[in-house]
Formats: C-alpha cells, structure tokens, sequence
C-alpha cells in the first residue's frame, strides 16, 4: 500500500503537470510549469462555529476556551478545547456511515478526495422546491449540454442552490426544532436514488458533493441513495459552499478530512482550484 503522505506530496510536486481529460480548451493558455500557485482557489466550506448547522439529533459544535490573553510571563497565548459530532458543518460521510463492509473516513484512499471535478447545476429546478430530488434526467442534461460523458473518475459536485440559506435552520434545515421529531419536518434537495444507482451502474465517479445537509433529501427514510454510494466505497460531501464560483467543468477537488481512525465521518476542509 502507498504512504499516504508520501501519495499527497507528490501529488503536490506533480500538479502542474498533470494532463487533464477535462477542458482541454482551458488548458491551452497554461504552461507545464504552472502550478497551485497559479490557480484560483475557492473554499467550498462554512466555517464550524456556535451557527454551524447539524443534523437535528448530532450534538453540536463546542469552543471552549482554555485561555486568551496575556501571560505572566509576558507574550500572548490562545488556546481552545473543542467537541463536535462527525456529521455536521462541512464534512464528509465516510462508507461505513451506511455500509457495513466500508471503508472508515482513515482507509479512504486519498485519490477518491483530489482530483478532476465537475459541477451540476440544478438551482433552477431546485428553487422554489425544497423537496427536489436530481434526476436522472438532470444527469443526462448535463451531459447533452457540455456534448461529453461525466468524465471518468471525476468527482461530481451538486449546485442545488441551497447553500444561500446557511446557517438559517428554518430556511436550510426546514425546522428550527431539534431531536427525533424534528426529523420528520425536515425539507432539502437531495440526489434521487434512481439519479445514485445510474453514477454507480454508468460512470465511474470517485465522490459526489452537495450543498445540502445530506446526499438523500430532508424527507428521505431509507437513506438509499447513501446506501447506494457508500456501498460502492463512493464518499459524500455535504454542506458544501461556493459551489455558484465554480465552473462546470475545468476544475479540481482537494478534500481532505480530519483523520479520524474508524471514523463514519469528519469535519472537511474542501478547496477547489480553478485554472
């Protein structure tokens, strides 16, 4: 097996060179000496803070402060204790979340986080309905408009257009309430289960991103299309950000997780870098 670190640096080293499948039109203008320093970079993530929202029965972010201020000997000094769930804020649902046999947020190969991306872009559709599931047909759309199949090995991005709502738990969550009745009551796009099972049947993908709470809508459960990816060793990243400054396609993903042994998820810091 790779060292892990050893994988990330010299994916680091390498960036610049590295021959795209996507966009070769924007590709033109950049030398193979480019690299990260020469790119755009967007934070596709919300901050963790007392307004990060989670899921309405996960116990919620906690900044204790351990000391701030000056010493008596002098010099500044800052120090936090903190606790959160996994799943919440921006993260990443590792495959166990919701396969028995899958792999924890530590043992996803790093490959599956950085990588080429794209973007599918259904806020129109998902506007004035918070219960939108993508279709397969917004899929096959996507793909009629930019005339190419999602690329293999790509990590796909949902825009639903929900994140303007965040951290507003009426508007985002659809429910101010909190524990297992709030369940019910919650409202937000989601990706279809018929939409899950066409990406893991017809392209080989290596994650899938929203900018909602979860991969399945509020209203969901059965959770199948977490169900349907996370069986397939595919991870999810939710409550994403940003994703309206990003392109359809021309970009990469770096996702990096904290690294949680045996961990089901994680808090995630995820950047894309844009040619």
């Amino acid at each position: 097996m790779k060292n892990p670190d050893i994988l990330f640096l010299s994916f680091v080293i390498s960036f610049g060179a590295c021959t795209r499948a996507v966009a070769p039109s924007v590709q033109a203008e950049k030398t193979p000496e480019s690299g990260i320093s020469e790119k755009r970079i967007v934070d596709l993530s919300h901050s963790y803070s007392d307004k990060t929202i989670y899921w309405v029965t996960a116990k919620e972010f906690d900044l204790d402060t351990v000391f701030k201020g000056e010493t008596e000997k002098g010099y500044y000094y800052a120090a936090n204790n903190f606790s959160t769930a996994e799943h919440g804020g921006t993260h990443i649902d590792a495959p166990i979340h919701f396969a028995k046999k899958g792999q924890t947020v530590d043992q996803i190969p790093l490959e599956k986080l950085i990588g080429e991306a794209i973007k599918i872009d259904v806020s129109a559709n998902a506007r004035n309905n918070p219960d939108y599931l993508i279709s397969v047909e917004d899929l096959k759309a996507w793909e009629a408009s930019e005339e190419l199949s999602i690329p293999e090995g790509s990590i796909v991005l949902l825009q639903t257009g929900h994140s303007q709502y965040y951290p507003d738990k009426q508007k985002y969550l659809g429910t101010t309430e909190r524990g297992e009745r709030a369940v019910s009551e919650l409202h937000f796009p989601g990706l279809s289960p018929e939409a899950a099972q066409w990406l893991v049947s017809n392209r080989n993908i290596k994650a899938v991103g929203i900018d909602t709470p979860s991969i399945d809508y509020g209203q969901s459960e059965f959770f199948k299309s977490h169900v349907i990816l996370l069986s397939k060793n595919i991870p999810a990243f939710e409550n994403l950000n940003n994703l309206e400054k990003l392109p359809e396609i021309g970009f990469e993903i770096i996702a990096l997780p904290m690294k949680i042994e045996g961990g089901s998820g994680a808090p995630l810091r995820i950047v894309a870098l844009l040619n």
